[in-house]
């Protein structure tokens, strides 16, 4: 599995990025079922930054966005939604070395999608503040423009005296 496969199933929820416990037992080759009761059997590893249940309307939307999750649409229970922390304290609890594997390969992801989105946001500052002096120039241009227009209507105006013989 490869990165961009894993970025993929890294979503945005409540502001947070987490991963579905529906793509994490696929990527730690685990049913959901044993990835969830594991994870009921040591609550204590899982604070609720780490993990948290999605609610019925979250889980809507996502089914709705998200085509490989299709077959959450079904499902009665509502599912788990993994922190980045979370996803490496489930490889943890589940001590098998494809999750050990898989781990690694989660962590880069989100590192990843973490440097992509501060690239983003340095890029949206760069251009507000060119906005910002695009602005404070245009208002110079329009002073500069309207002065120009002033001196243009005061040549016409005044009286200039003929040269030349009577």
């Amino acid at each position: 599995m490869n990165d961009t496969a894993i970025e993929h199933r890294i979503l945005v929820i409540r502001g947070l990025r987490v991963m579905l416990d529906a793509d994490l037992a696929e990527l730690y080759n685990v049913p959901t079922k044993r990835l969830n009761e594991q994870v009921k059997r040591n609550m204590v590893r899982f604070p609720s930054d780490f993990v948290f249940r999605l609610t019925a309307a979250e889980k809507v939307e996502v089914v709705a966005n998200c085509d490989h999750l299709a077959g959450l649409k079904f499902s009665k229970t509502l599912p788990h939604a993994f922190t980045e922390h979370g996803a490496i304290m489930a490889a943890c609890v589940l001590n098998s070395p494809r999750a050990v594997e898989m781990s690694v390969f989660i962590v880069r992801a989100f590192i990843k999608l973490r440097e992509t989105l501060s690239t983003s946001r340095a890029l949206a500052g760069k251009l507000a503040e060119l906005e910002e002096k695009v602005g404070s120039h245009n208002g110079k241009i329009q002073a500069i423009i309207s002065t120009i227009r002033m001196l243009m209507g005061e040549k016409d105006a005044s009286p200039r005296r003929k040269i030349g013989f009577k």
